[in-house]
């Protein structure tokens, strides 16, 4: 559905040059929910707005369904274009507009007949659950509201892809929530593709099938949102990751329970994270675990948990318990303090 390839940008100020991109490519499958997450300045807003051409990337191909957007006509873009809905985090409404106008004057510009943009509007308010707010003003809605009404505006022009540029990053928890969980509904009922940038991993967490780790224009990670969960490589994703699991202890009693045994991470995913693995270890083996600190959330649709323990015993024993957890599908890593710096810093 979307293919970007080998995508470089460079902005050039009074500062000199900057890389925003270095040839990344990235690819979304339809009906995907797709994640780009990274720090300020990994480039991450720079990628997404090259995907419908509000930024041209100095070399490589963006294509969209098929289509590569870099080579079309300025005629052929804007009717590209119409199959790509975008919402932004500053909600972008018109002050002076109604929530009804807000969507119909996009619409009606379109040439669309008045009857059809009814419609349409009506339909997508329905959608997004604000049918009793069309004559409002943006002034006299919440902040969730407006992003309810810059979603029902995209949603108008009937787009196969939404591109979502920080969409919740101004909004309370509760709100980001209601939003994520709209943007769900939207994917799940009308089939719509969405590629998401955030730099908070609760979004990815929540709603994304794959993600992709950004930093200095450069993807360094990539995946099903499951894999990096479970196993991330790359030190950034780590701290992502660790900013939902904070396994914080002290180094000294890190050190000290080192000594006596193996401190581990356990990461339970799906059906393993109902299995008492951990339970008939005891049974199993002369080992004693204690669970030093432990969570459990949501990855989209299954259940994701991780538990860091310190597994008290003979080293050979402590090692046939954790073949036994993986046999068990669940993902071991073990921690060492200099791993768990690592982690954290």
């Amino acid at each position: 559905m979307i293919e970007l390839k080998n995508i470089t940008k460079t902005f050039t100020g009074k500062q000199g040059s900057i890389h925003a991109l270095k040839d990344v490519s990235l690819s979304v499958n339809q009906g995907e929910i797709y994640g780009v997450i990274g720090y300020s300045g990994a480039g991450k807003s720079t990628l997404i707005r090259c995907v419908n051409l509000l930024e041209k990337p100095d070399n490589g191909s963006v294509k969209v369904n098929g289509v590569d957007l870099t080579t079309l006509t300025p005629g052929k873009l804007r009717e590209a274009r119409s199959h790509i809905g975008m919402i932004f985090q500053g909600f972008n409404l018109l002050k002076t507009a109604t929530v009804y106008d807000n969507i119909a004057i996009p619409l009606k510009l379109t040439g669309l007949d008045k009857k059809e943009v009814k419609s349409r509007v009506n339909k997508y308010l329905e959608i997004v659950g604000l049918s009793e707010k069309q004559n409002a003003y943006p002034a006299e809605l919440s902040g969730g509201q407006k992003q309810r009404v810059a979603i029902a505006r995209a949603l108008s022009h009937e787009p196969e892809v939404l591109l979502s540029d920080e969409a919740t990053s101004a909004l309370d928890p509760d709100t980001t929530e209601a939003i994520l969980d709209l943007l769900l509904k939207i994917n799940k009922e009308l089939g719509i593709t969405i590629l998401l940038i955030t730099h908070e991993m609760n979004v990815i967490q929540r709603i994304c099938d794959c993600v992709a780790v950004m930093e200095n224009g450069e993807i360094i990670e990539e995946g099903r949102t499951k894999d990096i969960f479970t196993s991330p490589q790359h030190s950034t994703t780590k701290r992502f990751v660790n900013s939902l699991f904070s396994h914080d202890i002290p180094d000294d009693l890190l050190e000290e329970l080192s000594e006596s045994g193996q401190v581990a991470t356990l990461s339970f995913f799906g059906e393993s994270s109902g299995d008492p693995a951990l339970a008939l270890v005891t049974k199993k083996y002369d080992i004693f675990p204690n669970i030093l600190s432990g969570n459990i959330t949501r990855l989209k649709d299954e259940a994701f948990g991780q538990l860091l323990v310190h597994f008290k015993g003979d080293t050979a024993e402590i090692n046939k318990a954790i073949q036994f957890l993986q046999e068990k599908q669940v993902h071991v890593e073990g921690v060492t303090l200099n791993e768990r710096h690592q982690r954290i810093s």
